[in-house]
């Protein structure tokens, strides 16, 4: 049992899916920061400073007027948080954009690399069918 766990480890795919996987949790450090302090601060500049996180419809429970989302979970309120959904939405559809485009890239990167393919050459299939009709042709002609 320890030598077939040392064989399933020892495997190829099993070591690029853990190196896989520290990687992407490094990558989602670098995208997550890229979204909330690059590309967010850009679309509420260019939305006049729209934020829905702190939108919200109060469900059951007292809440001042005007608290914020987080005064209002405190407070013990049972709350229907649209906003930070419609947040999370938002920066899911900005992350999966700046990872297409990332990955578009390295494909590009990828193609330019391995340069133009090379057409196999064909193989000697054997006589056509036209062929060998002409020989017929010309056996009988004989």
């Amino acid at each position: 049992m320890i030598n077939e766990f040392k064989d399933f480890i020892a495997k190829g795919n099993v070591m690029d899916m853990a190196v896989g996987i520290i990687i992407g949790a490094a990558f989602t450090a670098i995208v997550t920061s890229l979204v909330g302090d690059l590309i967010n601060p850009i679309i509420g500049l260019v939305s006049g400073g729209v934020d829905f996180t702190n939108n919200y419809a109060v469900l059951s429970g007292d809440v001042p007027e005007g608290a914020s989302l987080e005064a209002a979970r405190e407070a013990g309120a049972s709350i229907f948080a649209y906003g930070a959904f419609i947040m999370a939405i938002i920066n899911f559809l900005i992350i999966a954009f700046v990872v297409f485009m990332l990955v578009r890239y390295v494909n590009k990167v990828k193609a330019a690399a391995e340069g133009p393919q090379e057409a196999a050459p064909e193989e000697d299939a054997g006589p056509t069918e036209l062929d060998l009709l002409k020989e017929i042709r010309d056996a009988l002609a004989k």
